[in-house]
């Protein structure tokens, strides 16, 4: 299933991000002011790399398909539609779909004064290839 039927929709090629992402993602900018709220689709397979959200966390609302997020030295937890995930400033981690299907989750970044947000190494193929589906 393409989420371009997902609540939000499929939006545009997430371009200005690709180099830290693992396959195709699209983003849909819901809101811009205050706080930023993103619409953001994976492709079967795609990933963002490891990435620290400095000062400010972020929280995922997974809303369509099925994904995966890690917080490094956790082993990775399954993402369901209706999934809640709080990640906390400085905590490595990443997220993504699923081997069989596009996953689709509302990002959230907290606001907090001088926030950045670190991108890292790729999560390797070896390792995302030991999770289920």
């Amino acid at each position: 299933m393409m989420c371009s039927d997902s609540l939000f929709g499929l939006s545009e090629p997430n371009v200005n991000f690709a180099k830290y992402f693992k396959g195709k993602s699209f983003l849909k900018m819901l809101n811009t002011k205050g706080v930023n709220v993103a619409n953001v689709t994976f492709e079967p397979k795609c990933r963002n790399n490891w990435h620290i959200h400095h000062k400010g966390g972020q929280i995922l609302l997974c809303t369509d398909g099925q994904g995966w997020y890690q917080e490094w030295g956790n082993p990775a937890q399954k993402l369901m539609p209706s999934d809640v995930v709080y990640i906390a400033p400085e905590v490595k981690h990443w997220h993504g779909a699923g081997k069989d299907g596009w996953f689709t989750h509302i990002s959230i970044e907290i606001p907090a004064q001088d926030a950045s947000n670190e991108w890292l190494e790729e999560v390797s193929d070896e390792d995302y290839d030991k999770l289920g589906g």
